[in-house]
């Protein structure tokens, strides 16, 4: 009989129903208990959700519980750090919201003790299982545009009062930079498409006059870019203070052809590095956390933990390579300066 997972859900917003849409429409894994900072009822809950589910008025009642098995934290960003570290010594697999934290020490407390614990790890970001990005990465590990040297995946998302998180995400304290608020999920990408070995970055920011925007308490605009151990370069925009449609930009550069969004164009007979050819990879097109492809990733990592294996795409390496960059970046920005990884790690 395939193994079913328990899971918790710390943190009851925005994200944390697309948590319990994702888990209980997969096979892996069910929603048994939820707690928040806000007063829950049960019965709602379940009208809701459908099931029985079980409301905990603490972080540390849901982790004592003992049947839950795995910790999925969906709350305010700020509490990442804290909640991650108590899931992982209570023995409770865990699922994290990005970013995993907002302080590049809070990061390696997570690392330290989900290494320590021995538990699985997913960090949500959840673009890298979406059919653009899955369909990217198969197309270049078949060598559809030979050795990438240049790359950019930029985010665009104004991310307004129109946006639930607005209250709190215009907030240091809460948003934290625009790589650690949204942009992070490009620079993620970037990542996947162009490895990890990232030696050096220079950043700059800069924000919108708009009084929507100007409210952030950090810069909302910023760009990365990245000089990779081998030379190759790459480059990642996060704009969060746009007024357009929602755009992934995805631009890939090989020594056999190119990657522009879903389309890719490579040398061959004829005029064939002249045109694009569609693909049928579908867009990353939306902010809404309804859209995103948590289903597939939570699916994987149910499917992990059941053959004792590390989350793949998204797992604790990968959370801290990506977030490692980030920080880099955010202080490169704060001493407006190239920074080395080697100071991050």
């Amino acid at each position: 009989m395939k193994k079913i997972w328990n899971v918790g859900i710390i943190g009851y917003g925005w994200a944390a129903t697309a948590h319990i849409a994702a888990i209980n429409g997969g096979k892996g894994g069910r929603v048994v208990a939820v707690c928040s900072s806000r007063p829950l009822d049960p019965a709602e809950l379940a009208a809701k959700h459908g099931g029985s589910l079980r409301v905990h008025a603490s972080v540390a009642a849901l982790l004592a519980d003992p049947e839950i098995e795995v910790a999925s934290i969906t709350g305010y960003p700020w509490d990442h750090a804290d909640q991650a570290v108590a899931a992982a010594r209570a023995g409770k697999h865990i699922i994290l919201e990005k970013p995993m934290a907002l302080s590049l020490p809070d990061m390696r407390r997570i690392e330290a003790a989900v290494r320590a614990a021995g538990v699985g790890f997913c960090i949500c970001f959840e673009c890298r299982w979406s059919s653009q990005f899955l369909g990217i990465k198969a197309r270049l590990d078949a060598g559809l545009i030979g050795r990438v040297h240049y790359g950019e995946v930029d985010y665009y998302h104004g991310s307004g009062p129109w946006y639930g998180q607005y209250r709190w995400n215009i907030t240091r304290r809460g948003g934290g930079s625009s790589l650690l608020s949204a942009g992070g999920h490009a620079l993620d990408a970037l990542l996947l498409c162009m490895g990890r070995e990232v030696e050096e970055v220079v950043a700059c920011a800069t924000q919108s006059a708009q009084p929507d925007f100007a409210k952030y308490e950090y810069p909302t605009t910023s760009v990365t870019l990245l000089r990779f151990a081998d030379g190759r370069v790459g480059k990642c925009a996060s704009v969060i203070d746009c007024l357009q449609p929602y755009y992934f930009h995805t631009h890939l550069v090989g020594s056999a052809g190119s990657i522009l969004d879903q389309k890719y164009s490579r040398h061959g007979p004829g005029d064939e590095r002249n045109r694009w050819h569609e693909t049928d990879m579908q867009p990353i097109d939306s902010g809404d956390v309804a859209d995103h492809p948590y289903r597939t990733q939570f699916e994987a990592f149910f499917a992990a933990l059941t053959d004792g294996r590390a989350m793949p795409l998204s797992g604790l390496s990968e959370a801290v390579a990506t977030h490692e960059v980030i920080f880099a970046a955010d202080l490169s920005i704060a001493e407006k300066r190239p920074v080395k990884l080697a100071e991050i790690r």
